[in-house]
């Protein structure tokens, strides 16, 4: 993996996850680890029938000390041009990638505790925020996550957050939340606004606190408003606005 140049990545395996969502796996040298450090990602590129480079930012969810390969999961769009691309590839293709690429410093016992605000596909950087504070046995950050999908059956990962929530119930919280109610369905339905936020996330702005938020544009408007230009945070807006949280205290994926 390079950081500063696209290099060629082989596909070898793809996992169905959902209707729409799947795992795809890269190879790697045998010997050799992917170097992800905590919330970074990686620049993926492929050029389109017009002959422009598509270029957009993914987070691996496989465990930053694996060797041999790497995975990506990738919820297919509509008019999601890259999305599209990766969920057409077929075993053996290559897909050019280059990083990682650091968004946000994040260290052991940085903040006393944060707090995670995710939709869909959104709660791949999350995964890496909450696998790699709860494997540090020195660190003591208290994690809360409130993950929204349109149906249970969108929720990615969810096997391996519970399994983590299991094991770290004085640590690590999680709520789910769908668009709308369903058949067995107990949890949260709706979308994801102040009112919830303060229900599920109390801890929000407070002192020793941070706010992540990543997921679909529209969740982003109304949660935190979107980033700004050049790929700058730009202001809080929406629900976190109403909770009277700062720029200082949120960090937008």
């Amino acid at each position: 993996m390079n950081p500063s140049s696209f290099v060629d990545f082989t596909l070898n395996e793809i996992q169905v996850l959902t209707p729409n969502t799947s795992r795809f796996v890269f190879n790697l040298p045998a010997d050799q680890v992917l170097g992800m450090t905590t919330t970074s990602c990686l620049m993926i590129k492929f050029t389109n029938a017009e002959g422009k480079a598509v270029i957009r930012p993914y987070t691996p969810t496989s465990d930053a000390t694996q060797k041999g390969q790497f995975d990506l999961i990738v919820k297919r769009y509509d008019a999601g041009v890259m999305s599209a691309h990766i969920h057409n590839l077929k075993i053996g293709d290559t897909l050019a990638l280059k990083g990682p690429m650091s968004k946000y410093p994040l260290q052991a016992n940085q903040h006393e505790s944060v707090s995670l605000i995710a939709g869909g596909t959104g709660i791949t950087p999350m995964w890496q925020v909450i696998s790699a504070l709860l494997k540090d046995s020195e660190d003591k950050t208290k994690i809360n996550l409130l993950f929204a999908n349109q149906t249970a059956q969108d929720i990615i990962l969810k096997s391996e957050i519970e399994a983590l929530a299991a094991a770290h119930p004085d640590r690590f919280k999680v709520t789910y939340v769908i668009d709308a109610a369903a058949e067995g369905w107990t949890g949260e339905t709706g979308y994801i606004t102040a009112d919830l936020i303060k229900k599920y996330l109390p801890e929000a702005g407070s002192a020793g606190n941070k706010v992540f938020v990543c997921g679909p544009p529209p969740m982003m408007v109304s949660v935190c408003g979107p980033k700004g230009p050049n790929f700058t945070q730009g202001e809080v807006e929406g629900a976190l606005k109403e909770l009277g949280l700062t720029i200082e205290q949120v960090f937008k994926f």
